[in-house]
């Protein structure tokens, strides 16, 4: 019987942390949306403006039986940078931010905890933002699994496709067959 817990994870642009996410093994769905805002169901034209206080996130089912919270936090701070503030590279604004936001008690600890460890490594303080989960709006469907949906699209092919080459590198050991 699976173990399903919820996670979700804002890093820049949600369409690489869905690509590298969806390649996990015992990551059961992986959604693509925005929530941390201050109103009800947002649509990414008011995302972009930048005042809905939503960040572009994925949010993930998996069974901790297969793959630990701790990986994915590992996974996560590899995809992105988390020393830059409200921005990934050109992607700028706070709906681009890096945030964990945690589903319990325990994914708060273990978020923190990792923040603490990897920040020594690091010549930048570390901006992530560890807040609790609020209402989750899924994106639209063209946003869901567009890399694979979208692989010779220009920000695919120059910025994802070399992200998920290191990620694939990375964690083969934790990729499904």
């Amino acid at each position: 019987m699976a173990n399903l817990q919820t996670a979700t994870f804002g890093g820049g642009c949600f369409w690489c942390i869905d690509a590298a996410f969806r390649r996990v093994n015992g990551v059961e769905s992986v959604h693509s949306g925005y929530t941390g805002g201050h109103m009800d169901n947002p649509s990414y034209q008011l995302i972009c403006q930048g005042d809905s206080g939503h960040a572009e996130v994925v949010q993930l089912q998996f069974d901790s039986d297969i793959i630990s919270f701790e990986i994915l936090l590992d996974m996560f701070f590899t995809l992105h940078d988390p020393t830059q503030l409200n921005r990934q590279g050109n992607d700028i604004g706070t709906q681009y931010r890096s945030v964990v936001f945690y589903h319990n008690e325990q994914q708060q600890q273990q978020t923190q905890h990792h923040i603490n460890k990897l920040q020594p490594q690091l010549s930048e303080k570390i901006v992530t933002e560890v807040s609790p989960a609020s209402e989750f709006y899924p994106a639209e469907q063209y946003h869901q699994n567009y890399y694979a949906e979208n692989p010779n699209q220009g920000y695919c092919s120059i910025l994802i496709a070399p992200k998920i080459a290191k990620f694939e590198s990375r964690f083969q050991e934790y990729l499904k067959a």
